[in-house]
């Protein structure tokens, strides 16, 4: 397909988050038809390439390799070589590698054209039952408590739906930590194993829900999508929210009760509620 001298392109290829029949006959064409195909993993898009009879080069592109690489496949495409970027599963880019090769092709003005396909966050997002007008993606969180705390306590007054990937090893800890610091009567919805054999979707309080992972060891295996309603616009709400995120911040340095009571003067939100929320954690 390559022609020295003609402009090759960059096509960014979404293939199935498990349920192969989720690769559309037009991803399957490209993947074919293309000069080289990056992988995330070559290992593992091969079981993918052999289940449609593709036999294309496959080349790694990872997290630890895309900077230096990525240079390398855009001199290729100058020079005619027409690629398809893939990631184990899913739209590349979307917690998976390929933004660096993205945006050297595009500097370098190479075409690049989406193949849109399966996507984890948005699949789990239309079965989700939740306010899908507005949604705010934020991929994984740190995997160190602490981190992941702290960033959980920035998005505690967010009004739109927040969206959450996770990884077995952290769910429980994570479905935890957003209860004390969003309020365990927040609404949440879990999707595990999407278009798998296992798929699960579990949907109730934050509360609720993490007691049911915690209590059932087959809900806290393979991949998840974490959905959590927004915050209240209504003030009291706003103010619990923001207090709430206040306190956890003043505990790390006062007592409890302490704690509470300089948040409730900065905030406006009940010392009551706030104290209650030690209690909880």
């Amino acid at each position: 397909m390559a022609q020295h001298g003609t402009a090759g392109k960059l096509w960014v290829v979404a293939t199935p988050i498990g349920n192969l029949d989720d690769l559309s006959p037009r991803a399957q064409q490209v993947l074919r038809e293309a000069d080289l195909i990056a992988c995330e993993d070559t290992r593992h898009s091969a079981a993918l390439l052999k289940h449609f009879g593709i036999a294309t080069r496959t080349l790694a592109l990872h997290e630890h390799n895309e900077g230096q690489v990525s240079g390398e496949l855009v001199s290729k495409m100058v020079d005619g070589t027409q690629i398809a970027l893939i990631s184990d599963a899913g739209t590349p880019l979307i917690s998976d590698p390929g933004f660096r090769l993205v945006r050297a092709a595009r500097e370098a003005g190479i075409a690049v054209s989406p193949l849109p396909g399966p996507c984890a966050a948005i699949a789990a997002l239309s079965v989700a039952g939740l306010a899908s007008d507005r949604f705010v993606f934020e991929g994984f969180l740190p995997a160190k408590s602490a981190a992941r705390r702290s960033r959980l306590q920035a998005l505690c007054a967010e009004t739109r739906t927040l969206i959450f990937y996770e990884s077995s090893h952290r769910v429980v800890e994570s479905l935890t930590d957003m209860a004390q610091l969003f309020g365990a009567a927040r609404v949440v919805v879990l999707a595990r194993e999407l278009t798998k054999l296992f798929e699960t979707v579990l949907d109730g309080t934050l509360g609720d829900v993490a007691q049911r992972v915690v209590a059932d060891a087959n809900q806290q295996r393979g991949e998840f999508v974490l959905l959590v309603a927004g915050a209240d616009d209504d003030a009291d709400a706003a103010r619990l929210v923001e207090g709430r995120r206040v306190f956890e911040l003043l505990r790390r340095e006062l007592p409890p009760g302490r704690a509470a009571k300089v948040a409730s003067e900065i905030t406006g939100a009940s010392r009551k509620d706030l104290y209650r929320t030690s209690d909880e954690s």
